[in-house]
């Protein structure tokens, strides 16, 4: 496992390259795209079959146009896994990242972590993008975040072992999902009065409305057995 995850740790993931496509190193560590800039049979409304045409396909570019359009999932579930994703989000605007979720709440949040995504310099939530909310933040001071209207590349890597999140190819934080530290951390949050939060170890993959713009790109996943 060591030595897996080291050969991932010396990958490069510069935003923008190998657009909505995979290149044959990624094939062969077994990445699969989940959006190729036209299709999003890979996704659905939370609880829901289909899609809110307010998520629209534009040059490539999967784009949330406004509120109402519903946090999106990934149709399949995943426990152990790697995932990719590049965003671009507008002036002052909040987004989210969540995995693991279940369909046994009244929204994502509720049972599965999110990372969060939005505008550092005029986003209104103390929270910054690319931190665990309210569980996990990199050092004082980091902030690897391209300005609104840029994209950047927001990677996870989650296994049972440690958890890592990377912005921009800087890592911002590790931990242990379901260790003693992040119960800890869960119960002085406010997702404490929520039952089951967190606890499920495998679930879907949630992209978020909270009614700002946001737009993403270069979409993939790879399964960790």
């Amino acid at each position: 496992m060591k030595i897996f995850l080291s050969f991932l740790m010396s990958v490069s993931w510069a935003a923008g390259e190998s657009v909505n496509s995979l290149t044959d190193e990624e094939k062969k560590a077994g990445w699969v795209l989940l959006f190729d800039g036209e299709s999003t049979e890979h996704f659905r409304n939370f609880k829901k079959e289909g899609m809110s045409p307010k998520w629209e396909v534009k040059d490539g570019v999967l784009t949330l146009t406004g509120g109402g359009g519903g946090d999106i999932l990934t149709k399949k579930e995943y426990g152990a896994f790697e995932f990719s994703v590049d965003y671009k989000i507008s002036k002052g605007g909040n987004s989210g990242l969540m995995y693991h979720v279940k369909e046994t709440a009244g929204t994502p949040w509720q049972t599965g972590p999110e990372i969060q995504i939005q505008d550092n310099v005029d986003g209104h939530d103390p929270q910054k993008a690319g931190w665990l909310y309210q569980l996990y933040r990199p050092a004082e001071g980091v902030d690897a975040t391209k300005p609104a209207g840029e994209w950047n590349t927001l990677r996870i890597l989650i296994t049972p072992e440690k958890c890592v999140h990377w912005m921009n190819g800087t890592k911002y934080v590790e931990y242990v999902k379901g260790s003693e530290d992040w119960k800890k951390k869960v119960a002085a949050s406010k997702f404490k009065k929520f039952k089951g939060f967190g606890e499920a170890t495998s679930g879907h993959v949630c992209l978020q409305d909270h009614g700002n713009v946001v737009s993403f790109r270069n979409i993939k996943v790879r399964e960790i057995k």
